[in-house]
């Protein structure tokens, strides 16, 4: 059963929230050279199009720091008003000297401790990030990675563990690590003056049950928000499934404020994919609705047509066709339960469930098609028009005239 949602600090992202009560935000992250300002900008409008509601870009040299107001201009001119991230590299503080105009154009700072300053220097690298975020009163990420995990704090904890009666497994003192290290970095901002209200955390890891245990336990000790993400996901069904897991685990607590899927795209793929995998996410959990659910049936040894799948698959490319219409013209849109079912078992049972539904049971002569209205049969069709007579009952039920 989900859980309530834990209520966070609010915090503000350019024009979206995260944290509070907001819905629980979308993320993604480029993969274009940041320099290349005309690519980089096609990119998060993809992205943003896809749902993307946070975009973090690469700001690694000269050339990607000069295009980033540049970039930033384009989107705002056009319309697209997504808050950007920048992704801190170890050149932080001499791109943020050379380039103060960079720092103006971002909406948030993304900076992994293990990255920006060892444990001697940290009072002079981080303090010199926070003064700039509060100078632009621009929120910051602290993210900490087990890839990147400040290797002076874990020897030391490694070391006290050592020398204890019952000595903890190695992970776990990884896992205490990487939230001691993002409670201690947090405790530093403020110390520098950075409000609560400008910071969120995230701690990704690669491993599952790690990545689930180690944002149980820092949810437990902080109330600021947190960005769910298991890094490294892998690509194809693989990453996905991993991702998926993972999200769902923490979610399913009611923990996490805003998410994001790290999938390994295929070669000239799509990066908007993974903005499509949190919402499927999302909204399968019942946690936010982005687009009517269609449940369809897997096909089996019972269905002896397949129909009910160029059914289904008409049906979904109508409503992605029609989203940007739709979904603010008619108030039901987003929350609709569609069933494309072909399996004369189940099939009926599935359709009467959802609040509209379709059963295709055989490929015989004229086969009687029943439609179901919240629960109950409103219509049959008959002949080679099924999906356009469908989507007409379809339209009829968001218009609310059944």
């Amino acid at each position: 059963m989900l859980e309530k949602r834990k209520q966070t600090v609010a915090v503000m992202v350019g024009n979206v929230q995260v944290g509070g009560w907001a819905p629980v935000v979308v993320q993604s992250m480029t993969n274009t050279p940041t320099r290349d300002v005309f690519a980089t900008t096609m990119q998060i409008k993809e992205l943003a199009m896809a749902g993307s509601e946070i975009v973090r870009i690469t700001v690694n040299d000269d050339a990607a720091a000069r295009a980033v107001p540049k970039i930033v201009k384009n989107l705002r001119d056009v319309g697209v008003m997504v808050p950007i991230v920048w992704d801190f590299h170890y050149n932080w503080h001499l791109l943020l000297n050379k380039f103060p105009e960079l720092a103006a154009n971002l909406d948030k700072y993304r900076i992994n401790p293990g990255n920006v300053w060892k444990w001697e220097k940290r009072d002079d690298n981080f303090r010199q990030i926070i003064e700039c975020a509060i100078k632009y009163n621009t929120p910051v990420r602290i993210w900490i990675n087990g890839g990147s995990l400040d290797d002076d704090l874990l020897q030391a904890n490694m070391d006290a563990n050592s020398k204890l009666e019952h000595p903890k497994k190695a992970g776990e003192v990884f896992i205490d690590s990487m939230v001691e290290s993002a409670l201690l970095s947090v405790e530093k901002a403020i110390e520098y003056g950075m409000p609560e209200n400008m910071m969120t955390i995230s701690v990704k890891m690669s491993d599952i049950q790690d990545m689930v245990q180690c944002y149980t336990m820092l949810s437990e000790r902080t109330n600021l928000p947190l960005h769910l993400g298991l890094t490294e996901a892998g690509g194809s069904t693989k990453g996905i499934v991993s991702s998926s897991i993972a999200l769902w685990l923490l979610l399913q607590q009611g923990i996490g404020d805003t998410i994001r899927v790290s999938i390994t795209p295929e070669p000239g793929a799509k990066r908007s994919l993974e903005v499509e995998v949190c919402k499927n996410i999302l909204q399968t959990l019942w946690i936010r609705n982005f687009q009517p659910l269609i449940t369809s049936c897997p096909g089996c040894g019972r269905t002896s047509s397949d129909k009910f799948q160029i059914l289904s698959k008409q049906i979904a490319d109508e409503l992605a066709l029609k989203y940007d219409e739709w979904k603010d013209k008619y108030k039901t849109f987003t929350t609709t339960n569609i069933a494309v079912m072909g399996c004369i078992v189940n099939g009926p049972g599935e359709a009467r469930n959802a609040d509209i539904g379709i059963f295709l049971p055989w490929d015989g002569e004229n086969p009687v098609i029943p439609v179901y209205v919240r629960g109950k049969t409103y219509k049959n069709l008959k002949g080679e028009r099924v999906f356009e007579e469908f989507m007409d009952i379809l339209i009829d039920y968001f218009e609310e005239r059944i």
